[in-house]
């Protein structure tokens, strides 16, 4: 089971809704669409979660993934806190997972084209990634684990839906299948002390 260093805590979310999520449409590494308004709206919601919970939240460590919409997200994020929009870092180890030749693709197109590869991830995501990638869910929690391993003061970071998911699977010692039925929500704030995750929501604000 993950546990976030001693006398430190974790907060952290998924970036705020893209035009690939409202299309349902697989989004990795190489499929990287804009903001939608609702998604603007999460990542002022956010800031607000942060602004309610973390007193100041100045002193946190801000760092997201080097992917667009995570940094558009931390941007707003820190405009709406009266911070300089730039005062962040990224990290690679917040990508989201390498989805491969799936980017772009709905659920059903890439079981459709790809039915066998389609059908063994979907029996083993631990070992298996998608076509085209070469990393399953064991290596996408390796890199997430090193980077709360190496935390050295309450942070807050952005990252994505699957790595998140995996994530938060990790902090409870879930099995694969548990990470993979976890949701990927939005707009809301998970804060870590241990292994214990909280859900912070706007209206928890």
């Amino acid at each position: 089971m993950l546990s976030v260093p001693n006398g430190l805590t974790l907060y952290f979310a998924r970036h705020g809704q893209t035009e690939a999520n409202v299309e349902k449409r697989f989004q990795g590494h190489s499929i990287d669409t804009p903001l939608t308004d609702t998604g603007v709206q999460q990542a002022r919601d956010l800031a607000a979660i942060l602004r309610a919970n973390v007193s100041p939240p100045q002193e946190l460590d801000f760092v997201c993934s080097p992917l667009e919409r995570a940094q558009a997200t931390m941007e707003i994020i820190r405009e709406t806190l009266d911070l300089p929009p730039d005062g962040f870092r990224t990290d690679p180890r917040l990508i989201e997972i390498d989805l491969g030749a799936w980017d772009g693709l709905t659920d059903a197109e890439a079981r459709a084209r790809y039915p066998k590869e389609f059908a063994a991830r979907a029996a083993d995501k631990w070992n298996v990634p998608p076509p085209g990638s070469r990393e399953n869910y064991a290596a996408v929690a390796k890199r997430m684990s090193g980077f709360v391993e190496d935390l050295g003061r309450d942070t807050f970071a952005v990252s994505h839906g699957a790595a998140t998911r995996i994530l938060r699977g990790l902090f409870a010692g879930m099995n694969w299948q548990q990470m993979s039925a976890l949701d990927e929500p939005q707009g809301c704030v998970f804060r870590v002390v241990g292994s214990d995750v909280v859900r912070l929501d706007p209206s928890a604000s």
